[in-house]
């Protein structure tokens, strides 16, 4: 099994798929804790539009993807719904429907306009080199180093979004504003690389499948981090043994992991634990 990571395409597309795989599952914690789930899809949506338009006006398609993010991410940290008829998630849907749309007519302008809207998709991790993954590691290690430092600033205003104590935030604050920016960063340079799907795949399933298995906070992270890296191996591993596309193999390993975790929630529930 490990033979095929001798290859270096083969390495390079398990490294970065765990780089971002820690840090897409930390940050999700965050994002599943907040109730926000459609972000990273919205997010990981702005950035392609970004790359969109980037090529679109024959312009740095990373810079313009980066812009469109951040300026994403500061628009929607100022979005708390205080109408109990409206949900976030309501919002965040529409602003993720029009990045999707947008990309789409930008893409369809494109001589190669399927392959482009797959690649959005799905990404390409079998072809990144080892300069991305430098780079990669290097932002995300100082996002993560971020987090560890003012990890309760950023804990503390998620268990309010848990609690929804929203009210006590206000119109704008400083953390809400740097987690998104966080998020947004981590996202811009996860998208180019895997795709809109799989990055959500990141995002949601290890911590989602985590909390079915535990109920304190240190332990989620744990698992939903050791569940990250299961689901880039043997996805990448299912990938290389049966020849099917890597961020859609990644993507399936994670979701039965998922009903993996289900299942023994539901097996010690029946059995009363």
């Amino acid at each position: 099994m490990l033979d095929m990571f001798a290859q270096d395409f083969i390495l390079n597309a398990l490294l970065i798929s765990i780089v971002m795989g820690l840090m897409l599952a930390y940050l999700g914690v965050h994002v599943v804790g907040r109730g926000i789930v459609f972000v990273d899809l919205a997010l990981g949506q702005i950035s392609m539009l970004g790359v969109a338009v980037g090529n679109f006006i024959e312009k740095d398609q990373t810079l313009i993807s980066i812009i469109f993010t951040m300026v994403g991410a500061f628009l929607l940290s100022f979005i708390k719904i205080k109408d109990k008829r409206l949900k976030q998630e309501a919002i965040i849907g529409i602003v993720y429907a029009f990045a999707s749309a947008a990309t789409v007519l930008f893409i369809s302008k494109s001589p190669h306009g399927e392959s482009d809207i797959s690649e959005v998709l799905f990404g390409s991790v079998f072809t990144v080199t080892t300069e991305q993954i430098i780079t990669m590691a290097v932002v995300f290690s100082a996002i993560a180093l971020f987090h560890v430092i003012f990890r309760k600033k950023f804990f503390e205003l998620t268990h309010k979004f848990e609690n929804h104590e929203i009210e006590t935030i206000g119109v704008f604050n400083l953390w809400n504003f740097l987690f998104y920016l966080s998020i947004g960063l981590a996202i811009v340079l996860a998208v180019r690389s895997a795709g809109v799907i799989p990055v959500f795949s990141y995002l949601i399933i290890p911590p989602v499948s985590a909390i079915l298995l535990s109920r304190k906070e240190s332990t989620e992270i744990v698992l939903a981090l050791v569940i990250s890296v299961l689901g880039s191996f043997f996805g990448l591993y299912f990938s290389t043994q049966y020849d099917f596309p890597a961020g859609s193999s990644v993507v399936t390993i994670l979701s039965v992991l998922f009903g993996v975790s289900a299942f023994v929630r539901w097996l010690n529930g029946f059995r009363g634990k």
